[in-house]
């Protein structure tokens, strides 16, 4: 009898498809993500809205987009995530094109604010805790990560592409390209995306193969999103990973994602350029990120968390003087130090949400995820009435450092037992 020396041929697991997807929806959401900074100053040139007024969009925007995240991974539970992630997408592309039509404020705080922040919240990253949480048990942290730097890869592709379209064509293209780009992402969407692994007759990666079965859930996805928010509200370790979180959001999607570039422009550096900077973020985000996703799977989370916002601090209080009309090479460094500590908060945060609150993490994740938004939402809107009052953001940057640091002492302070 001969033994066949052929070795057999592993299957990659469906769970990496999965994952893909994932990716590529995120990356399609996240041109809008990259909008804001770009247009505030095209859009104060043809309407003459003060920066204050375009902010309160952004506001409007980001405290949607944090908190549908909450409902929004009840609704992935009880309807799939397939089905939630397509409408999505089409309520981000209808947001950004039919901004091309709006001739006054209140259009763009309905499109703008309204529209694509409903839909940019149900993409929000608690998406990829959701798809995480199903399709993983090995590699949790870095796929976080992976999926967590899909955002700032977005970010990456977008942010020069849309700066060089309104300063070229216009606002409107950029707008329309975002819409585009949404729409494209759909398809791949509902034809590939698939809600758990049983769905296709397999278990998450790293399970044992006779792994509990999962099954959607029957309740109203509104009442579980309330009834974890209220059991999670009185734990000790939720307040300190949202309040930390908020601080998050304040430091990067609300006041340097959104002023970065009118600041530079302040300064006497060039729209496209200043773009650009944020680009460069953008790539080093994800080499933080995927990082720090790693880094979760082996490192106490709050640790970590702790070593992040204490860094993030320290590098905003140096900032404001490193703002000229050309790209010097302290700025350099600077972008690419807080580029690897972007949404390298984002792993940790979500392995803790985890280990804390078991089942409900994913859920408990996007109430602190909401908290994140209301954060960037508070601001976004404070600094660009910092800028139309003081006619600077300095005071801006600097507040922005000192709560960084309160949220390292937060962090460091959550406790290792799981809630009750």
């Amino acid at each position: 009898m001969t033994l066949s020396t052929t070795p057999t041929r592993r299957r990659l697991h469906r769970a990496w498809f999965v994952a893909a997807v994932a990716f590529v929806a995120i990356l399609g959401a996240a041109g809008f993500r990259a909008t804001p900074g770009v247009l505030i100053t095209p859009l104060q040139e043809e309407f003459g809205w003060s920066a204050g007024t375009i902010s309160l969009a952004v506001s409007i925007n980001l405290v949607l987009y944090g908190l549908t995240a909450p409902f929004a991974a009840a609704l992935m539970d009880r309807f799939g995530m397939r089905r939630v992630v397509a409408v999505a997408l089409l309520l981000i592309a209808a947001g950004s094109g039919l901004t091309v039509l709006m001739t006054a404020s209140w259009q763009l705080l309905l499109f703008w604010g309204v529209l694509v922040g409903l839909g940019t919240g149900s993409m929000a990253l608690v998406f990829a805790a959701t798809v995480v949480d199903r399709w993983f048990v090995r590699h949790r942290g870095l796929v976080t990560g992976v999926l967590t730097a899909a955002g700032a890869t977005g970010q990456l592709i977008f942010l020069p592409v849309l700066a060089q379209l309104a300063m070229g064509p216009g606002w409107r293209f950029a707008s329309l390209t975002v819409s585009g780009a949404a729409l494209a992402v759909v398809p791949f969407v509902w034809w590939l995306l698939r809600d758990r692994p049983e769905d296709v007759g397999t278990t998450a990666l790293g399970a044992e193969p006779d792994a509990v079965r999962t099954l959607p859930g029957k309740v109203n996805a509104a009442v579980r999103a309330v009834t974890v928010l209220a059991s999670a509200a009185r734990t000790r370790p939720f307040w300190l990973l949202a309040g930390g979180f908020a601080i998050c959001g304040a430091s990067t999607n609300g006041l340097v994602g959104t002023h970065f570039i009118p600041a530079a422009h302040d300064h006497g550096m060039a729209e496209p350029v200043a773009a650009g900077l944020l680009a460069i973020i953008g790539i080093f985000d994800i080499v933080g990120t995927v990082a720090s996703g790693w880094l979760s799977d082996k490192i106490d989370p709050k640790v970590l968390l702790g070593v992040y916002y204490a860094l993030r601090g320290l590098s905003l209080m140096v900032l404001p003087s490193l703002f000229a009309a050309t790209t010097e090479p302290s700025m350099l460094i600077f972008i690419v130090f807080y580029g690897l500590d972007w949404v390298a908060t984002v792993p940790p945060t979500v392995a803790l949400c985890r280990r804390i609150y078991g089942a409900d993490g994913a859920v408990v994740f996007g109430w602190v995820f909401g908290s994140h938004q209301v954060g960037a939402a508070f601001a976004a809107v404070a600094a660009g009435l910092t800028r139309d009052h003081l006619g600077a953001y300095d005071l801006a940057w600097y507040g922005a450092g000192a709560l960084c640091l309160l949220a390292s002492g937060m962090s460091v302070a959550i406790g290792h037992a799981r809630a009750r």
